[in-house]
């Protein structure tokens, strides 16, 4: 009988040291009480509380984590009600202060970060609400990472997921959107229309000075030939009278020439011509001797 109460003490003992025996996952840290008082925090690995004594408080996770706050209802400087949801990305730093620092530290992060946003969209009008998500972003956050460093928080990143302001600003903003974009047609097609007059005209520009520079070549090279021909009839006007020099022609010779140039003269354009009495004598001898060959 002894034997079994002795064993099932052992048991007992073994029972309670086992379930005494924690282990921390990576990641993750636990807050220990002793008598109700704050003792110590579990990092990760092996541990063995004192039971009866020790308590884990809490069990925190030190991964970042994400809240999805519901859209809220803010009023812009301009008195317009919009709805907009954010989204927080935030991480335990001090599993400590994250215990005792607060109660219940999501819902104060929550409603520090619905007020946070109101004043910020209270100071800014509508389109300067649409167009400012960065700097919105970063005044919550700033804010918030600020309020909450006693609370074992770090706030890492702020976002507005979506702002939804009312139907009919959502109508005049596309109806506005509409005309811009139409705006922007006109102006691309005028845009266009405008090079291509441009195009147009450049090219006009260009045929002319091309058909100029043509012409200018044509009359060039015609003056060009004109020049080389009446160069080429003088030098063998030149060459003839060199010839002629070089050959010492008889004073008969020279007025068959002269004749010769005479009638060129004549050659029906003049009425009356007066031949010098040599060149006279000269044509006489001339006929003679052609009736002489005829007979």
């Amino acid at each position: 009988m002894g034997v079994i109460i002795f064993l099932l003490l052992v048991l007992l003992i073994a029972g309670i040291i086992v379930a005494n025996i924690k282990i921390v996952p990576q990641a993750h840290a636990f807050v220990i009480e002793r008598l109700g008082t704050y003792a110590t925090t579990w990092g990760t690995g092996l541990h063995v509380k004192v039971p009866f004594v020790d308590r884990i408080a809490r069990k925190v996770t030190m991964k970042e984590q994400i809240i999805d706050f519901p859209p809220q209802p803010v009023i812009t400087k301009d008195n317009v009600t919009m709805q907009i949801d954010t989204v927080v990305y935030y991480q335990i730093t001090d599993p400590k202060m994250y215990t005792y620092g607060v109660e219940q530290p999501i819902v104060a992060l929550e409603n520090l970060e619905t007020t946070t946003l109101r004043n910020i969209i209270g100071d800014l009008e509508l389109d300067k609400t649409l167009t400012s998500r960065d700097v919105i972003n970063s005044q919550i956050r700033k804010t918030l990472d600020e309020a909450t460093d006693e609370w074992g928080i770090r706030v890492n990143r702020v976002e507005l997921k979506n702002i939804v302001p009312p139907a009919e600003i959502q109508e005049s903003m596309e109806k506005q959107m509409k005309a811009e974009r139409e705006r922007r047609a006109l102006v691309l097609s005028a845009e266009g229309q405008k090079q291509s007059a441009i195009l147009v005209a450049e090219g006009e520009k260009q045929s002319t000075i091309l058909r100029a520079d043509a012409q200018k070549e044509a009359k060039i090279r015609e003056a060009q030939g004109e020049a080389e021909a009446i160069t080429l009839v003088q030098k063998a006007k030149a060459d003839s009278i060199k010839l002629l020099n070089q050959s010492s022609p008889s004073n008969a010779v020279i007025q068959l020439q002269s004749l010769e140039a005479f009638k060129k003269a004549a050659d029906g354009k003049a009425t009356k011509i007066i031949i010098p009495s040599q060149i006279q004598g000269l044509a006489g001898l001339a006929e003679g001797i052609k009736e002489t060959v005829t007979r």
